[in-house]
Formats: structure tokens, C-alpha cells, sequence
């Protein structure tokens, strides 16, 4: 079985930041790569226990992920943006 993700990397300060939006996964590294790595590593972990309590596929639809075939696809990301908002004084 294979699961397709969206990645998204951040900076926060001397922090990298990897998020996977579809199941609201984060990790850190000191650098992009090793951010994704712990990140995919922190994904297979939390798949890895919904499959021995057996609530993967029900996570996985709740999340908007449809099956085809061999394979999980999570809900397609349409936009990414920046918002500005004003706060109140």
C-alpha cells in the first residue's frame, strides 16, 4: 500500500519545519532534508499504529484520502497562500 502526501517545509528560526497538511503530521530537523526525513519517519510510525488498532482506513477517509487501486490519495491542495490580516489595537 502506498500513501501520497504534500510536503510543506518551514523555517522557524534556526528550525526546519515538515508538514504533512492531509494528516496534520509535523516534525523538525536543523535542515530541510533532515526535517523531511524525520517527518516521513513520523508518518510511517503513525501509520504503522493505525494499522495495529485497525483505524487506518477509517482515519484515512475522515482525512478526505480516497483509495485507487494499491494506493491512498489525500484530498488535492489547490492554493497555498500567504494572508495578511490586521489585529485590533
Amino acid at each position: 500500500m502506498n500513501i501520497y502526501l504534500t510536503t510543506q517545509i518551514l523555517k522557524e528560526n534556526d528550525v526546519f519545519i515538515a508538514y504533512a497538511p492531509e494528516l496534520d503530521i509535523s516534525s523538525c530537523g536543523r535542515n530541510p532534508d533532515e526535517a523531511a526525513k524525520n517527518l516521513r519517519e513520523a508518518v510511517e510510525l503513525f501509520i504503522e499504529t493505525a494499522m495495529e488498532q485497525g483505524t487506518l482506513q477509517d482515519i484515512l477517509e475522515e482525512c478526505g484520502f480516497s483509495e485507487t487501486g494499491s494506493y491512498w490519495k489525500g484530498p488535492e491542495i489547490i492554493s497555498s497562500e500567504s494572508l495578511q490580516l490586521s489585529m485590533p489595537a
